[in-house]
Parts: C-alpha cells; sequence; structure tokens
C-alpha cells in the first residue's frame, strides 16, 4: 500500500471517530442523527474519504 492509501485510511480513521464521537453526543441528548447538521456534516467528510479511498484503489489496481 502506497504511502497516499495509508494517508488516506488514517485520515478516514481519525474522521470516523469524529463522526462517532458526535454521534453519541447527538444521540445523549436526544437529538436525532438526521437533524443534527454537525454529524450530516461529519457523514459527508467520511464519505467523501471513501470515494477518494476507492477511486485512488481502482486506479492503482488498472
Amino acid at each position: 500500500m502506497g504511502q497516499l492509501m495509508k494517508d488516506l485510511m488514517r485520515e478516514y480513521e481519525e474522521e470516523k471517530t469524529k463522526l462517532n464521537e458526535l454521534g453519541l453526543k447527538s444521540l445523549e441528548q436526544g437529538i436525532p442523527l438526521g437533524v443534527n447538521e454537525e454529524v450530516q456534516a461529519q457523514s459527508r467528510k467520511v464519505d467523501e474519504l471513501v470515494i477518494r479511498f476507492y477511486l485512488k484503489k481502482s486506479a492503482e489496481s488498472k
């Protein structure tokens, strides 16, 4: 695995951890995840990293 892939994986893990923490706080406060904009923004950030990782991995396998 190249350095870029490792960096993407590390960033993904960090952002996923943040998402989990925000989600737990939201639930503890009784705020549904779907209406918590901070959780939704973090979720989009994680989604973008997954897409970047997938595209990079696809490009490397060709």
